[in-house]
């Protein structure tokens, strides 16, 4: 397959994400516009619904709810087990009236036992099937915010730092996780166990029942606005946390210019402020649910003293018995360790809502490159033909970049585009490859609308070489592989001995170079390719364009890092990539646009002349400029 031209048409018929065909599929129509959102932090939504909308998103995190309650159920009922064989073993056995039964006393004592082996049992089936519930709903929240991730424009992804965005799918998934597994399994163990308490005491007296009630209702009420303060608190904690995350990514990323310029002193005092600002959120939060947890232990001691001496004062006067109020006792117990537990449960809830919360806004960031799936139009496989029509595009809530656009690109046609820096040149790279879209006009590929065309088999049709090509961690075969795709199976990894990728680089006249390394195409490239230098790693991205064999190859400075000699050894071989197939490439050397079938001269946003290169130098124009300019530095 290497270096030919395939005529058969690509016929995938993959379905697309369900995130991605429920939205609405590009018209193709003029004005159509395409600009960055910021990510939100969904802050209006409050815990309920936010928790609601979470459940909605990831609906595996309630699998099998109904029986988890009636476990946890089972579960509480054990706990008060206890309580009841205490008074039962006081009042009829050990009090009896005949004296002491010490039959009674044993089987009483069995069957609380029983009642402590059986909520063992259902708290552990409980914490499994939570476990599991969690684990698969979680999956199933980070897959999706991931994939929305890479759905979102790069205009939308650059509004938030790279450390700060990975840490929405990553840490802040991690404080839902630790809530749904532990405090959610606390809290509805203890809403259950609270409910049960208080119906059993009730029922031994409605009195000292009343006084437990009453005592915590003044920590309700007075919980309420301190919940919100937590609330808040915990979601500057996220945000801080994500802005920790991207400052020690960047100094990280940024390690070998920071050397160069001899800032480390500045950048480390960025760093520290970033951790040191993480740090005192943390700790304001922290304070906060200190004091609210002081204040539910500073309740529950004085509800249990008052409960002693007015079940004191009840016994004295007959109308309870000492079982009974023992019993009670154990009772308060129960009921007062889950509310005291309820303000750390609160805790991880805060946390947890703030960063899902953060989940949420990512989730609920509009895609604006809208795949139309199944509904979109076939583009089979042919040699390119691309028009660009009045096409304008701006930044988010900046200028205009480029202005009515016209180009139009014969199939099978080279076409350099230059222009000074800041011209607009990448732009145009960006538009065509559909990285972003135009806010004014459109861009046709063999006459139809890129927002018309299935992403798969637009990706299948275009690709771009970026300036600088982004090699992941692994080995040289294995990044040079990343051009190859099998049309029928998405989910496809070529074998790592795949022998396209040794075809391509001898085709490409790079197999010397290869050889020369020291495990040939196994030698490992380092994180982002930093093992090897800039021009090995454009020598890479353009292996890998080779093996992708596509019908439209847009080269954006490919070959800007290339020195001489190699740029001479690849000449010939960039001429077979590019024979049969549509080209545009982005340039500052000049010697592409002269070997070019036509030239496209940007300046300031707008195309200002078009045509051969020869025909442009004798028109004595802005090509001629910078041609003669680059003709007296080169030659």
């Amino acid at each position: 397959m290497t270096g030919s031209r395939k005529e058969s048409t690509a016929t995938s018929s993959r379905s697309t994400p369900a995130e991605a065909t429920e939205s609405t599929p590009g018209s193709g129509s003029e004005g159509t516009s395409s600009s960055g959102h910021s990510m939100g932090s969904a802050s209006s939504l409050g815990v309920l619904a936010t928790l609601r909308r979470g459940i909605e998103i990831s609906p595996r995190l309630v699998e099998g709810l109904g029986l988890t309650i009636v476990l946890a159920t089972l579960a509480a009922v054990g706990r008060v087990l206890v309580p009841i064989a205490v008074q039962q073993t006081v009042d009829t056995g050990i009090l009896a009236a005949g004296g002491p039964d010490v039959g009674r006393v044993a089987v009483l004592a069995t069957i609380a036992l029983a009642g402590l082996v059986l909520g063992a049992l259902c708290s552990a089936a409980v914490n499994i099937r939570l476990f599991r519930s969690s684990e698969a709903g979680l999956l199933q929240l980070r897959t999706r915010a991931f994939r929305h991730v890479h759905d979102l424009s790069v205009l939308t992804r650059g509004t938030e730092r790279r450390g700060s965005l990975v840490s929405r799918v990553t840490s802040d998934v991690d404080t839902i996780s630790l809530f749904v597994q532990w405090g959610g399994i606390m809290l509805l163990v203890s809403v259950l166990q609270i409910l049960v308490a208080t119906a059993l005491m009730a029922v031994y007296s409605w009195q000292l029942t009343l006084i437990v009630w009453l005592g915590f209702v003044p920590l309700v009420v007075a919980l309420q606005p301190l919940q919100k303060r937590v609330n808040a608190r915990y979601s500057r904690v996220r945000e801080r946390y994500g802005a920790m995350l991207g400052a020690v990514s960047e100094s990280v990323v940024g390690a070998e210019t920071i050397r160069a310029y001899g800032v480390a002193d500045r950048t480390q005092r960025s760093t520290d402020a970033a951790i040191g600002a993480t740090r005192r959120a943390m700790v304001r939060a922290q304070n906060l649910v200190a004091t609210v947890f002081s204040s539910g232990v500073l309740t529950a001691n004085l509800v249990l003293a008052v409960v002693v001496v007015a079940g004191t004062y009840l016994g004295v006067a007959g109308d309870l018995t000492a079982g009974r109020l023992l019993a009670f006792l154990f009772l308060v117990q129960l009921f007062t360790g889950p509310v005291q537990m309820a303000t750390e449960i609160l805790n991880e809830l805060q946390n947890a809502v703030a960063g899902w919360r953060r989940v949420l806004g990512v989730l609920e960031t509009p895609v604006e490159l809208v795949d139309p799936g199944e509904r979109g139009t076939p583009s089979p496989r042919a040699p390119a033909h691309v028009e660009l029509r009045g096409v304008g595009f701006a930044y988010p809530d900046g200028p205009p970049v480029l202005r009515d656009v016209d180009v139009v690109v014969p199939a099978g046609s080279s076409v350099a585009v230059v222009g000074a820096t800041g011209s607009g040149k990448t732009t145009i790279a960006r538009l065509v490859a559909r990285l972003v879209d135009p806010t004014h006009g459109r861009i046709l590929l063999d006459g139809t609308d890129l927002r018309d065309i299935r992403h798969d088999q637009l990706r299948r049709r275009v690709v771009l070489v970026p300036q600088e090509g982004f090699l992941f961690d692994g080995t040289l075969a294995q990044n040079i592989a990343y051009g190859l795709r099998d049309d029928e199976d998405a989910s496809w990894t070529p074998p790592h001995d795949d022998p396209r990728v040794r075809e391509a680089v001898d085709a490409l006249g790079l197999g010397p170079w290869v050889d020369e390394l020291v495990a040939g195409l196994d030698t490992p490239v380092g994180q982002r390719g930093e093992s090897l230098s800039a021009g090995e790693r454009q020598l890479v991205a353009l292996a890998r364009a080779y093996l992708a064999d596509a019908d439209l190859l847009l080269l954006d400075e490919a070959t800007s890092a290339v020195d001489p000699a190699t740029e001479v050894r690849l000449a010939r071989a960039l001429a077979s990539l590019t024979e049969g197939r549509t080209t545009i490439t982005i340039a500052h050397r000049l010697s592409t646009a002269e070997a070019a079938d036509a030239v496209v001269v940007v300046d300031a946003g707008r195309v200002v002349e078009q045509g051969h290169h020869d025909d442009l130098v004798a028109a004595d124009g802005l090509y001629a400029t910078m041609h003669g300019a680059w003709v007296s530095q080169t030659r």
